[in-house]
């Protein structure tokens, strides 16, 4: 890992997903005011990336092409933030809508490395897919980051940089999503193994859903990995506790990244490790 990720956290936060109802997480921001606003304050706390899914007046999922223009204008504009677009949506979104995101012109776009049962759900991400978003994020210069929930998703991974090439940007940065019922479990084990199997320069993040948050924040830290926060992934500050507000999550992973000495790391740091394009 080169020395100024291994001095720097990256934190990026996930603040609303596409699975929480708002009717029973008020403090999920659905609207665009309140996706700036949190996106302002998580920026604040430590964040340097910000991974968007939307929500429609009714506060479901969508991949509204004229939505997700207007979201990527506004976070430019109020914040440095790395603005990266969910291509997975919801499970329902068909694969032409996930490829449309990329006419939104983020910074980067969330690209998942395979199939897995999600829940009671299927999260369907077959390989053709996988190569159509990928070489046209390669088109777009749209960077991505390669979502892993299993260790089949490392090998497709390999895959698709031999059959296609480096990414956007020429540097693979990987997120290692762990927890969800279906994929690799979060715990230590598997986040080594995961690890040891990225291809040899890649730099990565870790995601711990729901309880396994904070297991899966500790062994990231103390790997030299980086850090991935937010109520798209967790709803729960400790037992009992819910979360109140994004921020919160992003805190907590900066007090812990500055004890662990490899303090956040800021939008300018993570646009020259990401190889992020001006498009401002």
């Amino acid at each position: 890992m080169a020395a100024t990720t291994a001095a720097q956290t990256l934190i990026t936060v996930a603040p609303t997903g596409a699975e929480a109802d708002k009717s029973a997480v008020p403090a999920l921001p659905v609207t665009l005011d309140e996706l700036v606003a949190t996106a302002k304050e998580c920026e604040a706390a430590g964040a340097a990336v910000i991974h968007v899914h939307i929500r429609d007046e009714a506060a479901r999922p969508t991949l509204d092409p004229g939505r997700l223009a207007d979201t990527v204008a506004a976070l430019r504009e109020s914040t440095d933030l790395v603005i990266q677009l969910s291509t997975g949506g919801a499970v329902t979104d068909s694969f032409a809508d996930r490829l449309a995101v990329l006419d939104a012109s983020p910074d980067g776009c969330s690209l998942t490395c395979g199939t897995v049962n999600f829940g009671d759900e299927v999260f369907a991400n077959p390989w053709p897919f996988i190569k159509d978003l990928y070489q046209l994020t390669q088109q777009r210069q749209v960077v991505p980051e390669f979502e892993l929930f299993d260790l089949g998703h490392v090998a497709t991974l390999h895959r698709l940089l031999a059959d296609s090439g480096p990414p956007a940007g020429g540097h693979v940065h990987c997120d290692l999503v762990m927890g969800v019922p279906g994929g690799m479990p979060g715990d230590v084990h598997a986040l080594a193994a995961a690890v040891a199997a990225l291809p040899e320069g890649a730099t990565w993040s870790a995601t711990g859903i729901g309880r396994t948050a904070l297991p899966v924040m500790f062994g990231a830290l103390a790997a030299g990995g980086h850090l991935r926060v937010g109520m798209e992934d967790t709803l729960s500050y400790a037992r009992g506790r819910p979360v109140t507000r994004n921020a919160e999550l992003v805190e907590r992973a900066a007090e812990l990244a500055r004890a662990a000495q490899r303090p956040p790391m800021r939008p300018d740091a993570a646009r020259t490790l990401l190889g992020i394009p001006e498009r401002r």
